[in-house]
């Protein structure tokens, strides 16, 4: 019998660990729950115009979800942007439908389910909570920093470190994921920001119990690496841990790290894309599960079968 296997998180680092366990298709039944509170690029523009559900998050764990080639998929609904086009400009197809159906009276969930239809998927995405919200910050300083967009994106000195996190108004889980996490067997968090993916998705009212009423392994996907460029989080592996369960309800049973070692096309490969490595700090990491293990892409970035083989491992399937 499959295993039901649940990321949470949102973004590019969803999609990742969707696809590698999706390498082990034979093993898992995969669910996908997305943060709902993005308010930047053409999701928050889409909101700000349309009073509609950010749509990206949950476009690209649909996308990751589908039987075909995820490469070929996002680069049609995801990657290509309207250009020259006035008010089209910046927006990408699959953003533009699952809007446009929820605009004309489809819910988000009649628009996903049909996307998730098209394309084929073989798992089913849900979000966090179908409540409007804003992701809101505080600082060291006492400073408050509202909306992700601002808090992953930075105007304020990058020497201030976000010490706390919460959702404005506060939202409610949706029911399916609510029951899709309490069935888990295996609840995957990360890769991606943590702060606006990972914490995001789990701030919502509910999501902590169904957590606590799930038998689920909890399992954090470090990856290596951070955006040098946005939020103001952790730097070192143990800090990422223990700000992440800061907001679970128990302990995380392994952290997958990703303890390649970068030769000179990755290390700049990384500079272009302003990365910043995560410090694994041996001597605070007493007491922690830690499977490290090398996934990094030839090019660059983490590589999706490469860490399907750790998660089943670590899974022991």
């Amino acid at each position: 019998m499959k295993k039901k296997a649940v990321v949470i998180g949102g973004g590019n680092g969803t999609a990742i660990t969707v696809q590698a366990l999706k390498c082990n298709l034979d093993k898992f039944d995969i669910g996908a729950i997305v943060s709902m509170s993005d308010s930047g690029g053409s999701s928050g523009r889409l909101r700000a115009e349309f009073g509609v559900l950010p749509p990206g998050d949950i476009l690209r764990a649909i996308l990751a979800l589908s039987a075909h080639d995820y490469k070929i998929l996002r680069q049609i609904f995801n990657k290509i942007r309207f250009s020259d086009t006035g008010n089209l400009n910046g927006h990408n197809l699959g953003n533009l439908f699952l809007t446009l159906t929820q605009n004309y009276g489809a819910s988000l969930m009649d628009s996903a389910r049909a996307l998730e239809q098209a394309v084929e998927a073989v798992g089913r995405a849900y979000p966090a909570s179908l409540d409007m919200t804003d992701l809101m910050a505080e600082l060291d300083n006492g400073e408050i920093v509202k909306t992700e967009g601002a808090i992953d994106r930075p105007s304020y000195d990058r020497a201030r470190k976000i010490v706390k996190a919460w959702l404005e108004p506060a939202a409610k889980i949706y029911p399916a994921t609510a029951e899709t996490i309490k069935q888990a067997d295996y609840i995957f968090l990360g890769p991606g920001s943590l702060y606006c993916s990972v914490i995001a998705a789990i701030l919502v009212d509910g999501a902590k119990e169904a957590i606590a009423q799930s038998q689920a392994k909890l399992i954090y996907i470090a990856g290596n690496a951070y955006e040098k460029h946005g939020e103001t989080g952790p730097t070192v592996l143990s800090d990422f841990i223990k700000t992440l369960e800061g907001y679970l309800p128990r302990s995380l049973d392994f952290v997958i790290y990703n303890n390649a070692v970068l030769d000179e096309a990755q290390k700049k490969r990384y500079m272009e894309k302003n990365w910043g490595m995560i410090e694994y700090d041996e001597d605070n990491l007493g007491g922690y599960s830690i499977v490290a293990g090398d996934y990094e892409k030839a090019e660059g970035g983490l590589d999706k079968e490469k860490l399907g083989e750790i998660i089943r491992k670590v899974a022991d399937i």
